[in-house]
This record gives structure tokens, C-alpha cells and sequence, in this order.
């Protein structure tokens, strides 16, 4: 099954960024152990949600506004594929994301084909 793994950093870029340099060389080798996690399909990082454009449509109008559209305290930071046995191996790979130890989360979405 593959699952899409979405993560919302939170607070977690301002500790990470507060870790001792040591520390942070953790968490940049802690990122990389994941990309190199087998049925790992890593995403190139993304930018900052403040520069983020949403488009939507209504009426047939097409429709922009700066940085993202969400309604909640977190944006996504970050996004990789996941092909793994069920969701409980799904959540073991979430658990490995530094993000999600540093007041972040990941998400787990099943990925599903509608074509």
C-alpha cells in the first residue's frame, strides 16, 4: 500500500534551529536516513508557506491568494511517498521524522488512484 506522508512543522523549525550544532547534524542525518528508508520515495523540500500561492476556482473564475489555504496553526513542510506493508509500519516511519519529535506532525494518508 502507499501511503502519502505529509508533515507539518509547527514549532519544530524554530527548536531544531535553537538544537546545539551537533544536534541539528543530527536531525539533518535523521532526514537523510529516512529518504534512504527502502519504499521511501522522498520529495524535493519545500519552500516557505509564506511564499505559497493558492488557486481555487469559483464560477468559473480562477481565483489566487498569497501563501496557503489552510485553517489551522500548522502548514505542510515537507511531503514523501511511502510504500509499506499497512499503516502500522506506515506510522513507524512517521514516528522517525524529526519534525514530529520537535512539536510538528506527520500525517498518513493512503494514497488512492481515481483514474
Amino acid at each position: 500500500m502507499k501511503y502519502v506522508m505529509l508533515i507539518f512543522q509547527g514549532p519544530a523549525l524554530e527548536r531544531q534551529a535553537a538544537l546545539p550544532p551537533e544536534e541539528q547534524k543530527q536531525v539533518y542525518a535523521d532526514y537523510r536516513a529516512l529518504n534512504e528508508t527502502p519504499g521511501v520515495t522522498p520529495m524535493p523540500p519545500l519552500g516557505a508557506a509564506e511564499n505559497a500561492t493558492t488557486v481555487r476556482v469559483e464560477g468559473g473564475r480562477t481565483l489566487t491568494t498569497d501563501g496557503p489555504f489552510v485553517g489551522m496553526k500548522e502548514a505542510v513542510g515537507g511531503a514523501f511517498i511511502l510504500e509499506a506493508d499497512d499503516l502500522d509500519a506506515a506510522i513507524e516511519v512517521a514516528a522517525r521524522v524529526p519534525a514530529a519529535r520537535y512539536g510538528g506532525a506527520v500525517e498518513i494518508r493512503p494514497s488512492e488512484v481515481y483514474w
